[in-house]
């Protein structure tokens, strides 16, 4: 009670401060209009500093006001709304939000198709379950592939890997998605078609040029690859970033994508029928004993089960219905994914010279909790393998089932007395570990009753892989080779897959963060609010009033300092395009300046987005990590200083 009544205190006393100081800013701004827009601008950054609400509430709950604007005008003291009612939904049918619906599509029809997966399984194969080595290969790749590509599709696409890589190491989504998000948005400022603001400053510069007074040379535009040395310098430093601090500013909270964990059953397995097995992957080395062995002469005696296998060097998966089964024969540099007490494994590799892995590497994806895990299933009373007993029906070959304990009367066996040879009788519980797609189909065979309903339900559609690749290509084709608006190009993808079967509608429509579509549709009439009013190009005023008569550095680094504000409260394209010609004049009244350097630290800067959800990326990725606004604050802060200093030095140094 007493923390809550500390809290309560608090937002109150914000309230109280935050109120203060919309009251004085409304006191000195130039007109009524500007006073109330930067009254909402006030009370939202309030409410998503404190959380009050949830920020997609606060979000449509400041596009409600702004339409009750013209309701009220005449009492507002206003002559009109502060934003047109034709233009308060401009937000749901804008590119950028049409385009994060869009990803969020196409990323789900990858992630059906298995795609994402191997991926998941290649990124975990490369860096275990270590924190510190996941970190640095996902970011990185993210942030190169985000240079090509606008980062917000990067980042989706990037979700259901690091949702499978979580389920499968065990480490939150929380702790990688900021990290590969943030790295998304870096990743942006390494070319110039990276992100929207640096597509948009050539054209922004040759308007500039137009208006330059007689006698100033034209500025020159900026090459595909000039700003490249900054944008790395960037990406670098946001991995370094997460290394080093990534144990203290990332949150641990669970996230909705860590449910997954609750298919891993082992814990309720061994609560319940007091069997303490897990799983391990263990490879045989030419000279071992065990070399030319069925598993048939091993497993009983060893107390173990063997449940995949991958022979030599060809990497595939030997495992389910078909499988490994007590005739398989075991060959010099197999690898066996075996399920067993930790003594017992200790035991099997000492007798036989065997070496146990650290990780599951070669079944990281096949024997992941997302797509395998221990079940329990009942012989109903009529089933015909009453009276049969799994040796006799074959049952880890013909069902796919590794029978690894047996629960009748009251009593468990395990798996090294004798279970396999005793004959079913109704009622008997196998305790088997088996994959969930084939679950699903010993779910409508009469003769098992499926006990265990919590696990992924999931349709893969590997046949669609073909599909799935080739909606993808052309859509990323129309984004880097046409002049097509970015959200005609991703839906042409999106819809692609719908049509081809990789994705159901209702699949599709699922696959939608609908409170990130509200977070950002809801925003932009703000932003539009803050353009038109004039209380963005006042604000740019005041605080260049301030700085004018410094050096150039301090000049340029204020300028990138605004930038980095502007972006936090409206879109990064307004927020360029309301500098820019700012800044190219203050340029060129500073001696020693360059007004297209100038110019590109304005779209540099506005890629700055990270202490509030209001960034594309970072509105995409709160939902499935279960970041609070706090959490971006804590993260985000060090990084947007971080982002600032390296910026300037970079660019001092390269221009």
């Amino acid at each position: 009670m007493s923390d809550g009544i500390k809290v309560d205190k608090k937002k109150i006393i914000a309230a109280i401060v935050f109120l203060l100081l919309g009251l004085y800013m409304a006191s000195i701004v130039p007109s009524v209009e500007m006073a109330w827009v930067m009254g909402l601008l006030i009370l939202t950054i309030y409410l998503f500093a404190f959380e009050v609400v949830d920020v997609d509430v606060t979000a449509i709950s400041i596009m409600v006001l702004l339409g009750l604007s013209t309701l009220f005008a005449p009492i507002m003291g206003l002559q009109e709304g502060l934003v047109s009612t034709n233009l308060i939904f401009k937000g749901f049918s804008s590119n950028a939000v049409m385009s994060i619906i869009a990803v969020m599509i196409i990323g789900a029809g990858l992630d059906k198709t298995g795609i994402m997966t191997k991926v998941a399984g290649f990124i975990l194969k490369a860096g275990g379950t270590s924190e510190k080595r996941i970190i640095p290969i996902v970011s990185s790749t993210v942030g190169i592939i985000s240079s090509f590509m606008q980062n917000v599709g990067a980042a989706a696409l990037f979700i259901p890997v690091v949702s499978r890589i979580s389920a499968r190491s065990g480490l939150p989504m929380s702790r990688l998605l900021m990290p590969m998000g943030f790295c998304a948005i870096l990743g942006g400022t390494v070319t110039m078609v990276g992100s929207s603001p640096l597509i948009l400053l050539n054209d922004l510069i040759l308007t500039s040029n137009s208006a330059l007074p007689d006698g100033v040379e034209p500025m020159n535009t900026w090459g595909l690859f000039s700003v490249t040395p900054v944008g790395l310098a960037l990406v670098f430093t946001g991995i370094l970033y997460f290394v080093i601090a990534g144990p203290y500013v990332l949150p641990k909270t669970s996230g909705k994508a860590d449910a997954s964990k609750a298919t891993n059953t082992m814990e309720y397995f061994q609560n319940i029928y007091g069997i303490d097995y897990a799983l391990f992957e263990v490879v045989v080395p030419v000279g071992s004993p065990l070399i030319g062995h069925v598993l048939n002469d091993i497993e009983q005696k060893e107390h173990i089960r063997i449940i995949a296998a991958v022979k030599g060097n060809t990497k595939d998966v030997t495992i389910g219905p078909n499988g490994v089964a007590r005739d398989y024969t075991i060959e010099a540099n197999t690898v066996l994914g075996v399920l067993g007490s930790q003594k017992y494994i200790v035991d099997f590799a000492r007798d036989y010279l065997l070496e146990v892995k650290d990780d599951l590497e070669n079944f990281a994806d096949s024997l992941s909790s997302s797509r395998s895990g221990v079940a329990e299933v009942v012989i109903p009373p009529g089933s015909q393998l009453v009276g049969k007993s799994a040796r006799d029906i074959w049952l880890r070959k013909t069902y796919g089932l590794a029978m690894v304990a047996l629960h009748r009367n009251g009593e468990t066996m395990g798996a090294g007395e004798g279970i396999r040879d005793l004959p079913f009788q109704a009622g008997d519980t196998l305790v088997v570990h088996t994959l969930w797609n084939n679950l699903d189909r010993i779910a409508k065979d009469k003769n098992f009753v499926v006990v265990t309903t919590e696990y992924p339900h999931e349709e893969n559609r590997p046949h669609k892989v073909a599909w799935a690749a080739l909606f993808f290509t052309i859509a990323l084709s129309m984004v880097l080779f046409t002049d097509l608006k970015l959200s005609i190009a991703l839906l042409t993808g999106a819809i692609g897959m719908v049509l081809s079967g990789v994705l159901k509608i209702d699949e599709a429509y699922e696959a939608v963060s609908w409170k990130t579509v509200f977070l950002l549709a809801s925003l932009i009439p703000l932003g539009l609010a803050v353009e038109t009013s004039g209380t963005a190009g006042w604000i740019a005023e005041q605080t260049l009033k301030v700085v004018g008569d410094m050096p150039v550095w301090v000049i340029q680094a204020s300028i990138a300092i605004l930038a980095t504000f502007f972006t936090l409260v409206m879109s990064n394209v307004g927020a360029t395009v309301l500098l820019v010609p700012l800044a190219v004049n203050i340029a060129l009244g500073v001696e020693g300046a360059n007004p297209a350097v100038f110019a590109l630290t304005v779209a540099i800067a506005t890629s700055n987005s990270f202490i509030i959800p209001t960034h594309q990326v970072n509105a995409l990725i709160m939902g499935p990590a279960g970041y609070r606004v706090p959490d971006f604050m804590k993260a985000g802060g060090v990084m947007t200083i971080l982002f600032l200093v390296v910026m300037m030095i970079m660019m001092t140094i390269v221009f």
